[in-house]
């Protein structure tokens, strides 16, 4: 079960606008995203949350998506995410930012898996616009954007398939939309000890 969830847990850039996510689910979401481990238990890491299609949409302006796609200018129109999450380095709580990113793909990683468990899906998202989005959400000094997290019901097709013979690892899109994401053979990350 721990393996399908982990599969089912992709970078979707698509999703149905219909299904809303409510306060209370993304609540449950982060209630499980905080029991995970952290550097020294600092827990630095605070997130805001945003399902409101106005402040959604706001921010979604602040993020480029599929940076291997650009033609494609993801998400495409009626197919925005319902949700976001914005994850926040505390930096009265910890300062070096190199320490917190361990915590935020530990926490964010927990966090998508357990929106996959409530059918929803996401997108661990780095390349945003740091200074316009901290004044959107009108964060204190203390408080700074490090990953935002867009959330919604998946509206597409994610396939893993090996890596092909020329190595390239760039995910790409068939003429059916479906998003294909090369994936490293089991045999070629663990090192033989005999080498």
């Amino acid at each position: 079960m721990f393996s399908e969830l982990v599969a089912k847990n992709r970078s979707y850039r698509g999703y149905n606008e219909e299904r809303k996510i409510s306060e209370k689910e993304l609540f449950e979401i982060l209630d499980d995203a905080r029991l995970v481990g952290s550097a020294a238990n600092r827990q630095p890491v605070k997130y805001y949350i945003s399902n409101d299609k106005t402040e959604v949409d706001e921010i979604l302006k602040l993020t480029k998506w599929g940076g291997a796609l650009p033609e494609l200018h993801l998400p495409k129109f009626g197919t925005h995410p319902t949700a976001f999450v914005i994850m926040l380095q505390d930096t009265d709580i910890q300062p070096n930012t190199q320490a917190v990113l361990i915590d935020v793909g530990i926490a964010a990683q927990t966090l998508l898996l357990s929106a996959t468990e409530k059918g929803l899906g996401g997108l661990m998202i780095r390349n945003f616009e740091l200074q316009p989005l901290t004044e959107l959400l009108n964060l204190p000094e203390n408080l700074v954007p490090i990953m935002v997290i867009a959330l919604g019901e998946p509206a597409e097709k994610v396939k893993l398939v090996d890596i092909p013979k020329d190595g390239n690892i760039n995910y790409y899109r068939d003429e059916s939309g479906t998003h294909f994401v090369p994936k490293r053979k089991l045999e070629d990350i663990v090192i033989d000890k005999n080498h």
